[in-house]
């Protein structure tokens, strides 16, 4: 099993949690982030939950090769977790040069770097965006892919480059990590998703609409084919997000090659179900309005998470009721995020 990890983007959201992750059970840590979307605060409230930091942080762009031949050089990595991406659905239909730019050439740098020094095992954050305006729910890893937008098509490449690349390289390990919409925060109110701007995600715009920092939630459409006409979403607490990339470095030893898994609970809610699960979090009353459906958008997105449950003998275990009670937590005590 591997003992120090490579984290890109271990400052951000998943990747600060799968940080505490990692440390709780005894890795060592190296982190690479650039900061576009996070804060180095991240990592020292990472290190008070672990009681012990990471082992280092270089703050460098991943599509930067000379800056991250310096990583390896300086470090014994064993495996590299990949987080270091943009990914906001509604961003990349305005910005989509720049998200094949940064999640493709950040990703073929990283694969780059990662051969010229040996090291053969990777974890890769994928998306469930990648299947796109599905046609049947729950979603299995044999369903084809279709993307709708450019953040969901920069995942789809990714993967194909990491599948041609194995076929290439047979020592090479890869697990690609579906996972579908990571929520909530660490239990401790210390660390919890806390996006530079105005949120794409719907979460910390619920949040930081209960504490006061804005004044209403937009709902992107209440016409789609759903009970209440909101879009359905598989919600799955980052926690256990972090718990299956811990768990997927466990298993990447068990055949060489590229698989794909989901990480999901099987169990879709709506936007609307999640305002009112929020609102009993908080005890504060969320306001909305309806906007119009935003471009790239799909109707429900649900995992079968069937595959990895048999494979390792996981599954998510967290509600959406501890989701929204964790990421309250972290707002409340947070109000302005980690520059309060």
């Amino acid at each position: 099993m591997p003992t120090t990890v490579l984290v890109t983007g271990g400052a951000g959201f998943i990747g600060s949690h799968t940080c505490v992750e990692l440390l709780e059970n005894d890795y060592e840590v190296v982190v690479v982030d650039d900061h576009s979307n996070s804060s180095p605060e991240a990592l020292e409230r990472v290190a008070k939950i672990a009681g012990r930091p990471v082992a280092a942080v270089h703050r460098a762009d991943m599509r930067d090769r000379r800056a991250l031949d310096a990583v390896f050089d300086s470090h014994p990595i064993d495996a590299v977790i990949h987080f270091a991406a943009k990914k906001a659905v509604g961003e990349s239909v305005e910005i989509p040069i720049a998200y094949y730019d940064i999640n493709v050439g950040g990703t073929t740098a990283l694969l780059s770097a990662m051969h010229a020094h040996g090291v053969h095992r990777l974890v890769f954050s994928s998306s469930c965006s990648i299947y796109g305006d599905a046609t049947k729910v729950p979603l299995a890893e044999g369903d084809p892919a279709a993307p709708t937008n450019p953040y969901a098509s920069t995942k789809w490449l990714c993967e194909q480059v990491l599948a041609d690349t194995c076929r290439r390289l047979p020592e090479l390990s890869v697990l690609a990590l579906r996972y579908f919409n990571p929520v909530g925060a660490h239990p401790s109110g210390l660390l919890g998703e806390d996006p530079r701007g105005v949120p794409n995600n719907i979460m910390p715009y619920l949040a930081q609409v209960a504490v006061g920092r804005r004044e209403r939630l937009s709902v992107f459409g209440d016409d789609y084919p759903t009970p209440d006409g909101t879009g359905i979403r598989d919600y799955i607490h980052v926690m256990d997000v972090a718990e299956g990339h811990r768990r997927a470095l466990e298993h990447l030893g068990d055949e060489n090659g590229m698989r794909v898994f989901n990480l999901g609970t099987g169990v879709g809610s709506s936007v609307l179900d999640l305002v009112a699960a929020f609102e009993r979090a908080s005890g504060r009353p969320i306001p909305y309005e309806v906007t119009g459906r935003r471009p790239g958008d799909v109707t429900e997105l649900v995992a079968d998470p069937t595959a990895v449950a048999e494979a390792w003998n996981w599954a998510a275990t967290r509600d959406l009721a501890a989701m929204c009670r964790d990421a309250w937590r972290f707002q409340e005590l947070n109000p302005a995020g980690y520059a309060g």
